[in-house]
């Protein structure tokens, strides 16, 4: 009997609060609600304008505090399959007019609606490969055509 108490305890049964310790943690971004400077970023695309809270491509890299999470908005000028370590890869060059990132989703063979010359927001932890900013499986928005 004592088991299912802690576990009762544990998930917020019986309290009033609804689900359990990951989904309080998760629901909990920072004291006043906004994402705080240490909690990883917020992969999360803000609503309002497409470039609202975007960094440069230019001014995307790995920093001596580690790779950071950025979003980034761009053209995508070409779009290509590989294969990386044997499985399917789609990989898409990234340009603002800043500079040019690669963005990679492993496992993808095609995306509906990733091809060159359409507009898109992408966010997610940079890396560097072979001295070139990366995004590998990046959240993202296509922006409507028309908008490039």
């Amino acid at each position: 009997m004592r088991a299912g108490a802690d576990a009762d305890a544990e998930s917020g049964a019986g309290t009033g609060r609804r689900g359990g310790r990951l989904r309080r943690l998760l629901g909990r971004s920072g004291s006043n609600g906004a994402a705080g400077p240490d909690d990883g970023g917020d992969l999360a695309a803000a609503a309002g304008p497409t470039d609202a809270g975007c960094t440069r491509i230019g001014d995307c890299g790995e920093r001596p505090e580690g790779r950071p999470v950025v979003r980034v908005t761009g053209t995508l000028r070409s779009v290509t399959e590989r294969t990386v370590a044997g499985m399917p890869a789609l990989q898409a060059e990234l340009d603002d007019g800043s500079a040019s990132l690669d963005v990679v989703w492993l496992g993808r063979r095609a995306i509906a609606g990733i091809e060159p010359g359409r507009a898109l927001v992408a966010s997610g932890r940079i890396a560097m490969t072979h001295g070139r900013p990366v995004l590998f499986n990046p959240r993202y928005e296509l922006q409507p055509r028309g908008q490039e």
